[in-house]
């Protein structure tokens, strides 16, 4: 059966590889532009807007994707949407979504879930893998993290759960700000509570963007908070442990 084609466009700021970091295997990881959030510690300020990314068509995507198919797929890998928020353009990005399986390849979204009710029932029916980014599940300390609200987040976690769509928890852990216990283990009982959720990943705070907020001539506002211990992240895995959830 030949594959269908789109002239759709999108926004998009690049597309790299990666392994092990944006779900299982080797990943082509596309990256669209545009954000509604604005997290202190985000890696990617580049990829905020809209009008810095460029316009591309799913068509030329997909022709991207195809130069790295035998690879990714050797490797047990596949495509991950990841950005920016890839929910800011549900068409294209669940044209790309369906594209991908209709090639046989693997397809992971990475959001926030801010935007979650934009993912259409379609866009979900291909998806593979959920990577869901939970900034933290205090209300106050969300909105001061996000400048958003948590409740959409959650929603989208309990949607997808009854939809049956696998999901990987990702928790970034920035001291002073994540590692609350009363609040690390309020989040670890509700994601016991869903049982699509694979694992969750406590991914330590880091500066890795921090050239880019200053190429943009933006302050980097976590500039002075300093990266976690090893073992600060893993006394905050076992407390998801604790509940019976996959911590890594």
């Amino acid at each position: 059966m030949a594959v269908s084609t789109t002239t759709a466009t999108g926004r998009i700021h690049s597309w790299d590889l990666s392994t092990g970091v944006d779900g299982p295997g080797t990943r082509f990881v596309l990256f669209v532009s545009g954000c509604p959030l604005r997290c202190l510690y985000c890696a990617n300020p580049d990829t905020w807007h809209m009008r810095d990314g460029r316009a591309a068509s799913v068509d030329e995507v997909m022709e991207e994707i195809e130069k790295y198919r035998a690879f990714i797929t050797m490797a047990g890998g596949g495509v991950t949407v990841t950005g920016g928020e890839p929910l800011l353009q549900p068409a294209f990005t669940g044209e790309i979504l369906r594209r991908c399986k209709e090639a046989g390849l693997h397809t992971a979204l990475d959001t926030s879930g801010f935007l979650g009710a934009r993912a259409h029932d379609d866009l979900l029916a291909h998806t593979d893998l959920v990577l869901l980014d939970i900034k933290s599940f205090d209300i106050t300390t969300y909105r001061r993290l996000t400048g958003g609200e948590l409740s959409p987040t959650l929603n989208f976690a309990t949607r997808l759960d009854r939809l049956g769509v696998r999901m990987w928890i990702r928790y970034v852990l920035v001291p002073g700000w994540t590692d609350q216990p009363q609040h690390v283990d309020a989040l670890a009982r509700f994601v016991a509570g869903l049982s699509s959720v694979e694992r969750v990943e406590v991914l330590p705070f880091h500066k890795l963007g921090a050239a880019k907020y200053e190429a943009l001539g933006l302050p980097f506002p976590l500039r002075d908070t300093p990266s976690p211990a090893q073992a600060s992240v893993e006394r905050i895995r076992e407390r998801f442990r604790t509940q019976g959830v996959t911590a890594h």
